[in-house]
């Protein structure tokens, strides 16, 4: 087939693609506020602004807090919950942050519109502004949620880990009915934020068996990792994400992947591995790179994780505060 032909197929899928309705769950659907609450999505939007002016860390925040809660019974809002045995205690979830945004957001809502959003519906928004602040995409997210009535820390022993093989990582995907396209493609969130050098240390120092690093990180890339994260440092520490780019939402973290510059072992081994390695390749190639393949992916992706078992109707309830249920 010639390179014209080539070009001519990849740009009728991409079409196909872009003219493929936005997938939502039974129960929410865009624009659910337009009555009830018209002032919902702009009240989301200036509080997480007001925030990220402040602190732009706060948007890799925010999703990060979306995504675990999506994975933990549904998107209910049940990462929100203050408590000593709530599921943000959970050891995945230590280090998330922006819950004063929602918090301040579900106090000016109960102020225009009492007892309406629900906080599972402001996070999934927040997530969707952070990354249209950091230069993303943005998406209509469906709205229609409830707020979940169980917080458990118990609940979160199956989050992904940064140690999941690839099969495990699918599993898990999988049981929320996520493909591996879709697996791959939300793991790109991580082209924005840092992880902790707790998190990475062990790849740099007596990985192998014979005492040297793990092989995957490319040789010239190591340095860098180690002195910011040595040996007997501070595990606390923070590391990009994203080298060169962690504040900015772009396809640079896949080309990171591909040159074994991946900083957690299961973003790496979505290149080693190939049953992922081709849609890694797909977001550095001519369509991911210049006809915007992967904001559009990403978008429907998480459109599709917001709406993971999620409680609408008469199912759950509607917080008056997020970090507690109602009593």
């Amino acid at each position: 087939m010639g390179s014209s032909n080539i070009h001519c197929s990849l740009f009728v899928f991409l079409l196909l693609i872009l003219r493929t309705p936005s997938v939502r769950a039974e129960g929410t659907s865009v624009g659910f506020y337009d009555s009830s609450c018209p002032q919902a999505e702009s009240v989301v939007r200036s509080t997480v602004q007001d925030h990220f002016n402040t602190d732009p860390t706060i948007a890799p925040g925010l999703l990060r807090m979306h995504f675990h809660d999506c994975f933990v019974k549904g998107c209910d809002g049940s990462i929100l919950i203050n408590g000593p045995s709530a599921e943000k205690n959970a050891l995945p979830n230590l280090n998330l942050k922006g819950f004063e945004v929602i918090d301040d957001a579900k106090a000016q809502l109960e102020v225009v519109c009492p007892g309406v959003v629900s906080c599972a519906d402001i996070l999934a928004l927040a997530a969707r502004d952070s990354v249209d602040m950091t230069g993303g995409p943005s998406w209509a997210v469906p709205t229609g949620r409830r707020d979940g009535l169980v917080s458990s820390t118990t609940d979160a022993d199956n989050l992904p880990s940064f140690t999941d093989s690839i099969e495990a990582q699918r599993q898990k995907f999988l049981e929320k009915g996520l493909s591996m396209q879709d697996l791959v493609t939300l793991v790109g969130a991580h082209t924005i934020g840092t992880t902790a050098c707790q998190f990475i240390r062990y790849r740099l120092y007596n990985f192998t068996s014979d005492g040297g690093p793990d092989p995957s990180i490319n040789p010239s890339f190591l340095p860098r990792l180690q002195a910011i994260c040595p040996s007997d440092g501070d595990g606390s520490r923070r590391v990009s994400l994203d080298t060169g780019s962690e504040g900015e939402f772009d396809l640079s973290y896949y080309a990171n992947l591909k040159n074994g510059r991946g900083v957690l072992e299961s973003d790496q081994k979505l290149w080693t591995d190939p049953s992922t390695r081709v849609f890694v390749q797909r977001y550095t190639g001519l369509v991911g790179g210049l006809l915007g393949f992967f904001d559009n992916a990403f978008s429907r992706s998480m459109v599709k994780l917001s709406n993971v078992e999620v409680l609408t109707g008469s199912l759950g309830e509607i917080r008056s505060i997020c970090s507690a249920f109602n009593s």
